[in-house]
């Protein structure tokens, strides 16, 4: 199995979201401590985030325990960094882990990583663009240009909670059969819709996406 490391460990606090209004924790900031992480629970009414003192402002769309942890690889900024012309810093896209060694792009939907000494952490799907963070990036049709790369890092659920620290070890532990991608699977919910039922075959995608997809398969939808 493949194996890489935490080379930044990125936490947000409140501050005003000019993208949305109201409020906004995708302003992450690397932090040189080790923090703890923990199943936050329910979407809109649990802790949100899975990173303790990090903060989610949009809880109807982001947090909860199938997008607790999202990870970004330095490998995926380095090639927006060549698209846009401009160097990219570790939390700019908002994600709580900047890995390096890891082939996000590649990651199979459900595989799992023990970081540190035990957490484990397993991946559930790759990231919706938003108009947060199209502000953010202040890039023209940002939020297209991202989905259309299938760039999107990892969110993850926490099934062993615990504490990470900035250059803990990344190490892939389990990795399911059916091989489905990170990158092909959000290609195929956003671009392909004939092909929806592939996704079916992974057990870790979370229940309300696998439930928008079943809907979107019925006859009755079509």
């Amino acid at each position: 199995m493949t194996s890489g490391t935490i080379l930044s460990l990125n936490v947000g606090g409140s501050e005003p979201n000019p993208g949305k209004g109201g409020v906004t924790g995708i302003g992450k900031r690397p932090v040189d401590h080790p923090v703890t992480v923990r199943r936050p629970g329910p979407k809109t009414t649990g802790l949100h985030s899975g990173v303790v003192g990090d903060f989610i402002g949009d809880v109807k769309h982001h947090g909860g325990d199938d997008q607790a942890v999202y990870a970004y690889a330095v490998e995926d900024y380095a090639w927006w960094s060549a698209e846009l012309g401009r160097d990219l810093a570790p939390g700019l896209f908002g994600e709580n882990l900047t890995t390096q060694g890891l082939n996000l792009y590649d990651a199979v939907l459900g595989e799992q990583w023990r970081v540190g000494a035990g957490v484990v952490l397993e991946t559930t799907f790759g990231r919706i663009p938003c108009a947060t963070f199209q502000h953010r990036m202040g890039e023209p049709r940002w939020i297209k240009r991202f989905a259309a790369s299938n760039r999107t890092g990892a969110y993850l659920r926490i099934l062993t909670e615990g504490e990470i620290s900035p250059g803990d070890r990344i190490e892939v532990v389990e990795r399911p059969a059916h091989g489905l991608t990170l990158s092909e699977a959000f290609r195929i919910y956003m671009h392909a819709p004939e092909d929806l039922s592939q996704l079916l075959v992974a057990d870790a995608l979370p229940p309300q996406l696998r439930a928008d997809i079943e809907k979107r398969l019925s006859p009755t939808t079509r």
